[in-house]
């Protein structure tokens, strides 16, 4: 049996987003056992000219629900990046798995040859549908919650690779 589109995109980010949806309520209960404002990790950055760990998990939800909307043929859902705290991240993170939870099979598999067309940097960057999800897609979505668990990780949040898995 071969790997779809579905099969290689939609469990894939719904996975990992409920791993880091459980990651940011470790994150909760961490700031509160040790008694210092969330703040502190909310407005955490690797490197002064990175973005803070909100900006990380609205990046990666984005990556998941437009590469889902694009793969399907139908305009991405535009959401506020307005989460300022942690909960409120982790609520971000169970409406894209919500929201992902609405596609099919029959809406993503077959779209391998799909034009997908990105404007980066103000220009139109073109893909075909498989292109976008294992090149850009995927590798973005990725970046962003790898770099949203190492900001927390930095901070002294007892989590690992196991919580990182969803093991």
């Amino acid at each position: 049996m071969s790997l779809g589109m579905f099969q290689a995109s939609i469990p894939v980010f719904s996975h990992q987003l409920a791993a880091m949806g459980k990651i940011l309520v470790k994150a909760e209960v961490h700031a509160e056992a040790r008694k210092f404002d969330q703040k502190a990790l909310i407005q955490a950055r690797l490197f002064p000219d990175m973005l803070s760990l909100p900006s990380q998990i609205q990046i990666a939800s984005d990556a998941a629900k437009g590469a889902a909307a694009r793969l399907a043929g139908i305009e991405v859902p535009s959401w506020e990046d307005n989460e300022t705290t942690l909960q409120q991240l982790a609520e971000r993170c169970a409406k894209t798995e919500k929201y992902l939870a609405t596609f099919t099979p029959e809406q993503i598999d077959g779209s391998e040859e799909r034009e997908v067309t990105l404007k980066l940097g103000g220009n139109p960057v073109p893909f075909t549908g498989q292109q976008y999800l294992l090149g850009f897609a995927i590798p973005n979505f990725y970046f962003h919650i790898t770099t949203a668990y190492a900001l927390l990780r930095h901070c002294g949040v007892e989590i690992g690779k196991r919580d990182f898995l969803g093991a």
